[in-house]
Parts: C-alpha cells; sequence; structure tokens
C-alpha cells in the first residue's frame, strides 16, 4: 500500500498586495511540518505541488529543512491541476452580478465593506466569500470568461489521479496545494455532493495534513485537516 499526504500551503499574506507569498507565520508553519516529520521519521519518495508561490514556497521550506538536517527530499514536481480556484475571478465576476438581484449577498457585501479590519474583516470576508462560492458551483450563472466550478474540479481530479497512476509500491507521497484542491479531493474519494468541496475548504487549516492509502485504482480517506505539529494554537490558521 502507498500513502498520499496532501499538504495545505502556509499562511498567504491575507489582505496585502500580493497574496500569494507566505506570511511570516506561513514560514513558521512550514517549518514546523519538517521537522515534526523529521522527528517521526518520515520519509518521501516523491513531492509534487502547484505552481502558486504560497505551495511552492511551502514545499522550499520542508526541503530545505530536510536537506539542512542531512535527510533527503525528492525534487518537486509541478502539477497546475494542483492550483487553487480563481477566487479574484469568481469575486470579480459573479459578485458584482449577484449584488443586483439577491438581497443577502448584497447585505455580506455592504457588511464587509462597512469593516475596518482585524478579526471581523476576515470573518466578514469569508461569509461572502462562502455565499458567492455558493453560488459558483450551482452552476446556474456562466458568465463568459469565467472558470466554471467543473472545470477547476476536474482539474484537481486529473492531476490527483495522474499521481495516484504512477507506476511504483510503497510509495511515499507528499503532496502541496490549497484549502480548495483539499476539499475536491476528499470529497471526490468520498462521492460526496459538490457543494461537500466548499464545506470540507472553510475548515482547513494553514499547512494541515490530509493523508490517503491507495494501492492501484483503489484509495481512502485515513485522515482529514490533522495538525499534530502546530502545537502551539498561535500557529493555527486558516488564512
Amino acid at each position: 500500500m502507498s500513502k498520499l499526504v496532501l499538504v495545505r500551503h502556509g499562511q498567504a499574506s491575507f489582505f496585502s498586495e500580493n497574496y500569494d507569498k507566505l506570511s511570516d507565520m506561513g514560514e513558521r508553519q512550514a517549518r514546523a511540518l519538517a521537522e515534526y516529520w523529521l522527528a517521526t521519521g518520515a520519509d518521501f519518495d516523491e513531492a509534487y505541488t502547484g505552481t502558486l508561490s504560497r505551495q511552492t514556497r511551502t514545499a522550499e521550506v520542508v526541503a530545505e529543512t530536510y536537506r539542512a538536517a542531512g535527510r533527503p527530499w525528492p525534487e518537486a514536481e509541478i502539477l497546475p491541476g494542483l492550483d487553487e480556484y480563481p477566487a479574484d475571478e469568481i469575486m470579480g465576476t459573479l459578485l458584482p452580478r449577484l449584488s443586483e438581484k439577491d438581497e443577502r449577498i448584497r447585505r455580506l457585501d455592504a457588511e464587509h465593506r462597512a469593516t475596518t479590519g482585524g478579526r471581523e474583516k476576515y470573518r466578514s470576508f469569508h461569509r461572502l466569500l462562502a455565499a458567492v462560492m455558493e453560488e459558483w458551483i450551482s452552476g446556474e450563472h456562466d458568465p463568459a470568461g469565467l472558470t466554471r466550478w467543473e472545470e477547476f474540479r476536474d482539474r484537481v481530479r486529473r492531476d490527483f489521479r495522474k499521481i495516484i497512476a504512477r507506476k511504483g509500491n510503497g510509495r511515499r507521497v507528499a503532496v502541496f496545494s490549497s484549502g480548495g484542491v483539499i476539499g475536491v479531493s476528499v470529497q471526490s474519494v468520498l462521492q460526496a455532493p459538490d457543494l461537500m468541496a466548499a464545506e470540507l475548504n472553510w475548515r482547513v487549516h494553514n499547512c494541515s495534513l490530509t493523508e490517503f492509502t491507495f494501492s492501484g485504482d483503489r484509495i481512502t480517506l485515513d485522515s482529514f485537516n490533522t495538525v499534530p505539529h502546530l502545537s502551539d494554537p498561535e500557529l493555527l490558521t486558516y488564512r
């Protein structure tokens, strides 16, 4: 049997000019993961990451920590299918349209715009994003040029299957990606409704571990969103 560990990237730079960059906290989380794996004797034969900076940097921090400790770490292969859903595109395209006719989303948007910072700004944005994502996944809105939910879901599944299908027994595989990709992966393995992918996504901690066992075409979920390496409560974040 082979094992695949799906790692969400460390905390990104939320509400900054460049979200797609690990924050100082994100760097600490990735290093804590590597140190935990080193302490528990975890070795990996393969590593994969999406193209996004927050994903590749998380993988790099783990690799740097392993190599500094004199332990081998595989060169990461980049697979675009592991990239996150295009949140900016979804919000920029759907939000104005939905706000015109959906009172709930209009209210959530107004509440978010009225916040000035801190935890409430994050919470209000999350409530708004969750509502817009639900509409995106429903497929009832299809403006020209907008990436469709099915396109995102299917590209995640293609690269997930590509990794699983590679030859070898007893493989140890580390995959560095994002919350939406983890949601789709778990939802697909459990054959749950599409909306469950978003519900799972909202619960995924930065730098958390979701583990699968696989052999041939068979794959099972062993654990979801575990954080044994983030024992310091300060390291527990969602964005």
